[in-house]
């Protein structure tokens, strides 16, 4: 039997490989009960090369959450064909794709991460960052938000229709986080009708608006999700 023999890593490819590695476990559990020596365990390399890569735990947390981030911002990609109604539920399907494999760590980055104490500096600075983080999601996903509307600048009112529709997403996921009370396919669906009824809404109030559903709901198929919402309305009131 032969024995194979492990391939030396350069640097970089040594650094994704800890950081897709601790990624991992964080997705799991709690940063905050991930220690040094698991990560170390995990990579198949010694404790003391993992901070030879890395200050301590804090530090590889934050290049973890800004690789997370990164998928999560991806997620709102969509190409720009077809319903716009179609194209939100794909969105929110990649979007609790995310949640669901990434738990954990998707609740410490929407709650500004835990205190990762183990160093015990840069708290403030660790703050700082995954705030910033944070607010690079949200602006990534409001900016295919409104590419999906064939929006290039928003009125104050559709920035806030977009933006508290992307706040309720994050809400949403968290709560369903806990417990998973709702199916999932349910709440996907439902976020989908949250930003019809939205800009439904806003729609009184700003003429920009009412274009834009009634451009919505000329190109929705009566078996997608607007129209679906629209049926259940009118059997509200049967």
């Amino acid at each position: 039997m032969s024995i194979g023999v492990r391939r030396r890593m350069g640097v970089e490819e040594r650094r994704q490989q800890l950081i897709g590695v601790a990624l991992d476990l964080f997705s799991r559990r709690s940063p905050d009960e991930v220690s040094i020596d698991e990560i170390a365990s995990a990579a198949g390399i010694s404790r003391p090369l993992v901070y030879h890569y890395f200050p301590g735990k804090l530090s590889l947390y934050e290049a973890a959450l800004k690789r997370a981030s990164e998928d999560l911002a991806s997620r709102f990609a969509e190409p720009h064909e077809g319903p716009l109604g179609g194209r939100l539920l794909r969105v929110m399907r990649r979007f609790f794709d995310f949640v669901d494999e990434h738990g954990p760590g998707f609740s410490a980055l929407m709650r500004g991460g835990p205190a990762v104490s183990a160093d015990g500096v840069g708290a403030k600075d660790h703050v700082s960052a995954t705030n910033a983080l944070i607010d690079s999601v949200r602006q990534a996903a409001y900016e295919q938000m409104l590419t999906h509307l064939g929006v290039t600048e928003a009125s104050p009112r559709l920035e806030l229709v977009v933006r508290s529709w992307i706040s309720l997403a994050e809400s949403t996921a968290l709560l369903w986080l806990d417990g998973r009370r709702i199916p999932r396919a349910e709440l996907e669906l439902q976020l989908v009708h949250d930003f019809a009824a939205l800009a439904a809404v806003g729609a009184t109030h700003d003429p920009d608006i009412a274009a834009l559903l009634r451009g919505m709901a000329k190109d929705e198929p009566a078996d997608g999700p607007f129209a679906e919402l629209v049926g259940r309305l009118i059997a509200l009131g049967s």
